[in-house]
């Protein structure tokens, strides 16, 4: 298991409580109205990711304020709940970004972000976005139709699927989560998980999300053949109209076995989902280019406003 991060807690302002099972129907009500679709905000990642980023979260001013805990002392607090940016709530942040003595960092949106922040905070924030961490957002019909020239070459993958194997797709359930297990340690044999940091970490997750399905109320899909499962996918939504894939896996050698499975699901989720948030790249070159592949709508730039030490006092 990798290393939990360290965070050294001082007097606190504010009291965080760990993000925990039992918290999905009070988060999920301040989630579901918002307009956010970022992946981090979706109720399974908050719990699936607790041992790397320490979610926690407040209700402040009738806002819901999430804190993420990384090394050297650097703690990330966002504003999903609220249609504002709150500025009263910012003020009790920077306070308490004060009394820890660490930068106030503020997650969010920053394109959406900054001009309200701005006429509050007017030359108080820098702001910073990172590529590799940019939501890929598509049109949920897109990936459920595949219809139109650029979506040639997926449908040749799935019709070329369909006709090698004599499979079947079938709604995820709890009974089929050891099977599933048993072809994700296949999967990650091929791939040496044990040997990289990153997919270490999303093996811890993917475990995680996989052994409270019901309990994080993730839905999911997968494909047989042969009686063996060699495809699944889930998720959750973020919001009333964004669905978001946590994980999305299919054995080698089964060629369009991706393909399949997404289309499969997509097809089968609600049509209130207008959108499908498909997470980040990382910058990882081949993640990119297959998720570039897929024509999404939006790149959905997230960054971080960040309030210094010398400017704290201009907040409060």
């Amino acid at each position: 298991s990798p290393v939990l991060p360290v965070y050294r807690e001082k007097t606190a302002m504010i009291d965080f409580k760990s993000v925990v099972l039992e918290d999905r129907e009070l988060l999920t009500s301040f989630l579901w109205s918002a307009d956010r679709q970022d992946n981090n905000l979706s109720f399974a990642n908050l719990c699936c990711w607790q041992f790397l980023t320490c979610s926690s979260y407040a209700i402040l001013r009738d806002q819901l304020v999430f804190r993420f805990c990384f090394p050297e002392n650097r703690v990330v607090y966002t504003l999903p709940g609220g249609e504002s940016a709150g500025k009263e709530v910012i003020r009790l942040l920077a306070r308490q970004a004060k009394e820890e003595d660490i930068p106030l960092y503020l997650y969010g949106i920053v394109s959406d972000m900054q001009p309200q922040l701005e006429k509050e905070f007017p030359d108080v924030f820098e702001y910073r976005t990172d590529r590799d961490h940019f939501d890929y957002l598509y049109l949920r019909t897109d990936l459920a139709d595949l219809r139109g020239k650029d979506f040639q070459t997926k449908r040749n993958h799935v019709n070329k699927f369909r006709k090698s194997y004599d499979f079947r797709y079938t709604p995820m359930t709890e009974e089929m989560i050891p099977d599933c297990l048993h072809m994700y340690d296949e999967w990650c044999e091929d791939r040496r998980c044990q040997e990289d940091e990153g997919l270490g970490y999303e093996r811890q997750a993917l475990i995680y999300g996989m052994q409270h399905f019901n309990r994080l109320g993730l839905t999911g899909g997968v494909i047989w053949v042969a009686g063996k499962i060699i495809a699944f996918t889930f998720g959750m939504p973020v919001n009333r109209n964004t669905f978001c894939i946590h994980a999305e896996k299919a054995l080698a050698g089964y060629e369009g076995a991706y393909n399949t499975i997404n289309q499969e699901f997509a097809s089968r989720l609600p049509v209130q989902f207008k959108y499908l948030n498909r997470e980040e790249d990382l910058g990882i070159s081949g993640l990119r280019k297959a998720k570039l592949s897929y024509r999404p709508v939006c790149l959905l730039e997230k960054g971080v406003a960040i309030c210094a030490e010398g400017t704290w006092d201009r907040l409060l």
